[in-house]
């Protein structure tokens, strides 16, 4: 009777998972950000992320095996931490990948090889886009799919862990350009041999897009911005016998198998602002825009950080504005040097862009 108890509980369980299981998910999940002079090196050592708190790791509390292989996590099979890192102004993601296994297989030149795979979907556009899941059910598993469809609007990166004697990874689709630079970078350090245990770093980089078909002439890069959400899930395939075609896990950050193929079963990941430690008490920053050049009309954007009372803008011609966001009309042509003062509690700071500003 008890066995009998545990198969229902176990069978309600797994329902619950298909009908309800994504849908419920309502986690969220941090993406670091590196100062400008902090970039991590892609050379596979940690030390760069050590500076990264501890609430940006995604571990194995984390995700499950739905294969029903590993009822629970078991640190001494498996064990893994996940960083993921962004720079303002690249549209770059970052990861640091961190894994002890007591079995490391990766003697085979195919996909029987440990793996980390992860899909991104920079623009959080979802739905599926693996051949195998067009929607035209005629398009099916076609060729016509896969150069025109398969990873196009989301990219799925097969990463082998590690990669001995074969590319770094596996971009599933028709852009294999996209795993090298200047699109990605990998490096990675591990000093043990096919069947053995032990610990790997992986340091890798790659560039999210909204659309990436087989010619890198025609991509769009996905533009990452301060507190925007990417679409971000993973998924760790554990082998642990060469002989045997089976894998011994599939570790999922997703409660939806498919993750793999379908970018609306990916979790948002926020691109978060500097931690407080990194950021000036007052900074200054702005940029433009040229709204009619015909008429010399310049728009003024602040772009400052702190807590500030006032702004005093020197527009390079002799006139000035007190107002946060001016637009300044130029009465010559003329290349200009425009300096933005402002002021708080905590201070002053100043920033002059030299020439930066030109009519004609």
């Amino acid at each position: 009777m008890k066995t009998y108890k545990k198969i229902v509980l176990a069978l309600t369980m797994l329902l619950s998972f298909a009908t309800n299981g994504w849908s419920q998910d309502t986690r969220t999940f941090k993406v670091f950000q590196f100062p400008a002079n902090k970039i991590p090196t892609t050379d596979g050592d940690a030390d760069d992320w050590k500076i990264v708190p501890k609430s940006y790791v995604v571990g194995m509390d984390e995700l499950w095996d739905d294969s029903g292989k590993q009822p629970k996590a078991d640190p001494k099979n498996l064990d893994v931490s996940v960083k993921v890192a962004w720079v303002k102004g690249l549209n770059r993601l970052y990861f640091l990948y961190e894994a002890y296994d007591n079995y490391w297989d990766f003697s085979l030149t195919g996909l029987h090889n440990d793996i980390f795979e992860i899909t991104v979907d920079g623009d959080q556009s979802g739905g599926p886009f693996i051949d195998r899941f067009h929607p035209n059910k005629a398009l099916t598993n076609t060729m016509d799919a896969y150069f025109s469809y398969h990873g196009v609007h989301a990219q799925n990166y097969h990463i082998f862990t590690p990669a001995e004697g074969k590319d770094w990874a596996l971009a599933w689709g028709s852009q294999p350009w996209i795993k090298g630079l200047p699109y990605s970078n990998s490096a990675i350090n591990y000093n043990f041999k096919p069947g053995e245990s032990g610990k790997l770093t992986l340091e890798f980089w790659i560039t999210p897009f909204d659309y990436a078909g087989n010619d890198p002439a025609r991509a769009v890069e996905s533009i990452l911005e301060e507190n925007k959400n990417i679409g971000l899930c993973w998924a760790i395939i554990d082998y642990d016998d060469v002989n045997n075609e089976k894998n011994n896990g599939f570790w999922n950050l997703s409660k939806e198998h498919t993750m793999y193929g379908n970018a609306s079963y990916s979790l948002p990941f926020q691109l978060m602002p500097l931690e407080p430690e990194f950021k000036k008490a007052i900074d200054a920053k702005w940029t433009f825009k040229t709204v009619d050049m015909n008429r010399r009309m310049v728009a003024f954007i602040d772009q400052s950080e702190g807590e500030i009372k006032s702004w005093n803008w020197d527009f390079g011609d002799g006139t000035t504005s007190s107002e946060q966001n001016p637009i300044h009309q130029y009465k010559d042509a003329g290349k200009y040097i425009v300096v933005l003062n402002i002021e708080g509690p905590k201070g002053k700071s100043r920033m002059a862009k030299v020439w930066d500003v030109a009519v004609k």
